[in-house]
């Protein structure tokens, strides 16, 4: 049974380009192994990411993530039964907000900011939709 998680969370100080690239390599050896698809979006403070898989790889993994010291204040934005993934091709893939259309955002919140605490689950969801549909998702 494939299932799809999204959850926010805040790091607990400001993310370097160097460790951003430490958790996405790491996340792009482990995930293969497990099935695991997604996409991390940051923008240094606020993580938002959506993992794709197996529900028990799905669990074990956002487990890791809410035992990670880097962040605090993990929530789940949604948790869904799902028939085919959105980000098969990826094993993680990467938004850098700083390079986002601030107009994507402003779809989807009242600021144009990253923050998933602000709205429901079902909008940050739509978010992520919409910067795949924007080529807005690197690989690399």
């Amino acid at each position: 049974m494939l299932v799809r998680l999204t959850y926010t969370s805040r790091a607990s100080e400001a993310l370097t380009a160097a460790a951003m690239d430490t958790i996405l390599a790491s996340s792009r050896k482990n995930n293969p192994s497990n099935g695991i698809t997604g996409v991390l979006c940051t923008n240094n403070y606020i993580f938002l990411q959506m993992l794709e898989g197996g529900r028990k790889e799905v669990n074990e993994t956002y487990n890791r993530i809410v035992a990670d010291k880097r962040h605090h204040d993990v929530q789940i934005l949604n948790f869904e039964e799902i028939t085919e993934r959105k980000f098969a091709v990826w094993s993680m893939g990467k938004v850098s907000f700083d390079r986002v259309n601030m107009a994507i955002l402003l779809k989807h919140s009242a600021k144009s900011v990253l923050d998933p605490y602000a709205v429901s689950g079902s909008v940050s969801v739509a978010l992520l939709e919409d910067l795949m549909a924007n080529a807005s998702i690197s690989s690399g």
